[in-house]
């Protein structure tokens, strides 16, 4: 039987977030309220694909659609919403055999590709999948250029003595040695949020370097998340100061380290105390795997490499239209859509 796609409308948009929720490689970001906001932040028009296998979802593509000067592109996940990986998700794929899980990927691909093709006639196609999406053959068979990228991702299901034991020595010295009573870290709600973002943004400031993430972004992303998703761990001193903080979104069986982490000038180690406690928090209710989101530039791999973390690829798939090669725009094109962290 073959795949057949349609932009998710009425009630199959209402049924988004069950979708999401029958598929292990789809991110918080695939939740309806995660895309509306990136839609909204970014001026684009989305368009929530659904595949089907006769009356059977199978798979989502969630792409966004954007006007960048004389040309148009597809995104997924936009630029500029610090969102690394987003992209297609098979449906209960776990249940199948690798053959017919490569069949039914295959068909997926090329009926979305399709879609967006017939649809949106793009100069531009850039889909970014999570790690956990592994199958990209079908995106190169259809024309795309295809490139990993890098985040960590670190194992929480040993016991917590052999994990400890796994950090670098100097974090785990800072963790051992640092005095109990010199910190305390608790998770905050939206206004600990908003500080720990504005601290991202004072940083970026005084580096000289973009960042996107304002107040209204972080409210909506708060409070449009299902409870308990968005957890803003922070540390404070001894005499209540705030010495810092990550913003983490939990999602299923991950931990994603998405913003925060800023360096303060505090006698306590504050970013290796704050990991640590985002890792033991997490693994006490059964959260398997801590997302350090983004090992792409060296710069900041020396830190989060000391979390005893495992190298995971996700890989972007772009495609030019044969008149954007005809006007040779492939470079201003491809500047459309940055390199992630």
């Amino acid at each position: 039987m073959s795949i057949t796609v349609r932009r998710a409308e009425g009630d199959e948009l209402e049924q988004w977030d069950s979708y999401v929720n029958r598929s292990e490689q789809a991110g918080p970001f695939h939740q309806r309220a995660g895309l509306e906001l990136l839609a909204e932040h970014t001026d684009s028009t989305l368009h929530p694909l659904v595949a089907y296998k006769g009356q059977q979802e199978v798979g989502i593509l969630p792409v966004f659609e954007q006007r960048k000067g004389p040309f148009t592109i597809v995104v997924t996940p936009p630029s500029h919403t610090e969102v690394y990986y987003l992209g297609a998700a098979l449906l209960d794929a776990h249940q199948l055999k690798q053959r017919k899980l490569e069949r039914r990927n295959r068909r997926f691909v090329y009926t979305c590709n399709e879609w967006i093709e017939e649809n949106l006639d793009p100069d531009l196609t850039h889909i970014r999948n999570t790690d956990r999406y592994l199958d990209h053959r079908p995106f190169k068979e259809k024309g795309y250029e295809v490139e990993p990228y890098y985040t960590y991702v670190t194992d929480l299901t040993p016991d917590v003595d052999d994990l400890l034991m796994a950090l670098s020595s100097d974090a785990r010295s800072n963790v051992r040695n640092t005095d109990e009573d010199a910190y305390e870290i608790e998770i905050g709600g939206l206004d600990e949020a908003t500080e720990i973002i504005d601290r991202v943004r004072e940083r970026h400031e005084e580096q000289d370097t973009p960042y996107f993430i304002d107040d209204e972004y972080i409210s909506r992303l708060y409070t449009s998340f299902p409870d308990g998703q968005v957890k803003p761990y922070t540390c404070y001193t001894a005499d209540g100061e705030m010495a810092g903080g990550i913003v983490a979104i939990e999602h299923d069986d991950t931990v994603y380290r998405w913003q925060g982490g800023t360096k303060v000038d505090v006698e306590i180690p504050v970013n290796d105390l704050l990991d640590w406690h985002i890792m033991e928090d997490a693994k006490s209710r059964g959260i398997k795997r801590y997302d350090l989101v983004g090992a792409n530039q060296r710069r900041i791999c020396r830190y989060k490499s000391k979390f005893a973390p495992d190298l995971a690829a996700y890989h972007g798939a772009r495609k030019r239209s044969t008149r954007a090669e005809a006007v040779n725009a492939a470079r201003g094109l491809r500047e459309l859509v940055p390199f992630p962290r």
